[in-house]
């Protein structure tokens, strides 16, 4: 009878493991109990991560319009709600874009909505 070698599902499924943690810290890429449990906790706040990020953004995006505005004699929020009541419609992110790459173009616009 020929010799069977054994354990090629279960060697795969510790490499997939181990791939999916390259780059963690520690024992947590390389020792497959602490990868599995390390991967489990990663797996669970992912989803959660994205939406932080986008929260994030937008609290950045807020801060920088809200600095740019202060320079040119108004506030924040008074610049959002004229913005609405002339109706443009540049986003945040377009606008705090402009305020720190392009400011004589989000002066003018500021001066438009004034």
């Amino acid at each position: 009878m020929t010799r069977v070698k054994r354990g090629t599902i279960a060697h795969k499924k510790r490499e997939k493991l181990l791939k999916l943690t390259k780059g963690y810290r520690w024992g947590r890429k390389s020792k497959e109990r602490l990868a599995k449990e390390a991967l489990l906790h990663g797996l669970s706040r992912m989803f959660r991560g994205r939406k932080e990020k986008k929260r994030n953004f937008r609290s950045l995006w807020q801060t920088k319009i809200n600095a740019a505005t202060r320079t040119e004699g108004t506030k924040y929020s008074s610049f959002i709600s004229a913005l609405k009541k002339k109706d443009v419609k540049l986003d945040r992110k377009m606008l705090a874009m402009l305020a720190e790459e392009q400011p004589t173009v989000f002066k003018k616009i500021v001066e438009f909505v004034k």
